[in-house]
């Protein structure tokens, strides 16, 4: 039987926690589906529904669908989904998590678990980046790593994520390794700024059999909730994220001499933290919010074959009346698409429900589901999938598995208690 996670395991510098992260801890001791543990109920609880009103300005507003390249009109926003029922598949990562990661990997703790599908038809697998990550905590420098990265074929995913085991430079592998059991980091500081205490990935996605992750490079944790970046950038890779390049091109400065040459361009501070999704229209849409968890989102676009072009992104400007329309190279033109708060996000268009939807943290740190006709919306009031409550010890960052099918949507989620990843599983109705 799994150990639950001793103290002397928690991360130290990482960000700071929430105010419901000092609730009492749930007990980590028993597995995921075991009667007594916090995992084995339905976490949904009717009460705890907490719908939100239409953005300010949205209501009943056309707005131009994702398929379209002209403002024409779409379908007004849809009615938040109802009451599902969320429960917990199983841990990721950490010392309660049948892939025994300590062991097999090196990592006693690791954060975010972002998902995306890798693109390739041969060799199909998921890719789940993780942010800072922790092995041996009772060494110097606690085998800390700025990123991790897993891979799986896995698509039983009703009792949790299996990742296979990593193998020193193969592609395939379980996870990049370059010593035996043992993930390797994948994302290195730029050294560009002084200051930096980590660079953390904030979504992933495949154009072909390229893969391309956002990251924000942090410049001081804050109070809770609350952190400030130097910029955010894209890397890319080529061999099934074995190994990343940065394009600095694509560095987007959040604020006026933060970046020591690199200008700062209005409008990028609301794309430091992000979620890709990418429809099959052509374009990949890119959502974005500022530092921390307390801003808006916004949307923009670009051509599949042009993600590390910035020149070539197109913005959704929306005026509060009439229809909106894609603004090309101007981050300054992006307005709110969501209201803030808007935590940690994942989008994807959803063939169940024939909607995108995206899945975030709201400012009472529940995860909540939107849903739209097109990924610049109008989006839907929010519903809340788990309430943070039912799983104390602070939850945060779902991010949405792309091998969700019918009316099984499945996410991964973070809990800061056990700093380790959950898969989660929520029946649509």
């Amino acid at each position: 039987m799994p150990v639950p996670l001793p103290v002397e395991h928690l991360p130290i510098g990482r960000k700071p926690i929430d105010a419901d992260d000092r609730a009492p801890l749930p007990r980590l001791g028993l597995l995921p589906h075991e009667p007594g543990s916090f995992n084995f109920a339905p976490l949904q609880d009717q009460s705890a529904v907490i719908p939100w009103p239409n953005p300010p300005g949205m209501g009943n507003q056309p707005a131009p669908n994702a398929m379209q390249q002209s403002p024409n009109a779409a379908p007004a926003p849809a009615a938040a989904v109802t009451a599902p029922t969320t429960s917990i598949a199983g841990w990721v990562d950490g010392p309660a998590s049948p892939n025994n990661t300590f062991q097999r990997f090196g990592i006693s703790g690791a954060d975010l678990g972002i998902v995306w599908d890798n693109g390739n038809p041969s060799n199909d697998q998921t890719l789940i980046a993780f942010g800072d990550t922790y092995g041996d905590c009772s060494v110097p420098g606690q085998q800390w790593r700025r990123s991790t990265m897993f891979r799986s074929p896995d698509r039983a995913l009703g009792d949790g994520l299996t990742v296979p085991d990593g193998v020193v430079g193969d592609q395939s592998s379980g996870s990049p390794e370059d010593q035996p059991s043992f993930s390797k980091e994948i994302i290195d500081s730029l050294n560009l700024v002084v200051t930096e205490p980590s660079v953390i990935p904030t979504a992933g996605i495949a154009v072909g059999t390229t893969q391309y992750v956002n990251f924000m490079s942090v410049k001081q944790w804050g109070n809770p909730g609350r952190w400030t970046t130097n910029f955010s950038a894209i890397a890319a890779s080529t061999d099934n994220g074995q190994n990343w390049a940065v394009d600095l091109a694509t560095i987007r400065a959040a604020a006026p001499n933060r970046v020591p040459g690199v200008r700062f361009i209005s409008g990028d501070q609301n794309f430091q933290q992000g979620a890709f999704t990418r429809p099959g229209d052509g374009y990949v849409y890119s959502f974005g919010t500022p530092s921390g968890r307390g801003g808006a989102a916004h949307v923009a676009r670009v051509p599949e074959g042009s993600v590390l072009d910035l020149t070539q992104y197109e913005y959704w400007n929306k005026p509060f009346f009439g229809n909106g329309s894609w603004v090309r190279n101007k981050p300054s033109a992006a307005t709110a698409v969501i209201p803030a708060p808007v935590s940690e996000m994942s989008a994807q268009y959803n063939t169940y429900l024939q909607k995108y939807v995206v899945l975030y943290c709201n400012g009472s740190n529940n995860v909540v589901i939107r849903t739209a006709p097109a990924p610049q919306g109008p989006w839907s009031a929010a519903q809340v999938l788990v309430n943070s409550t039912q799983i104390p010890g602070g939850i945060y960052a779902p991010f949405v598995h792309p091998w969700s099918s019918g009316r099984d949507l499945y996410f991964t989620l973070s809990l800061w208690s056990a700093y380790s990843v959950m898969l989660m599983h929520t029946v649509l109705p």
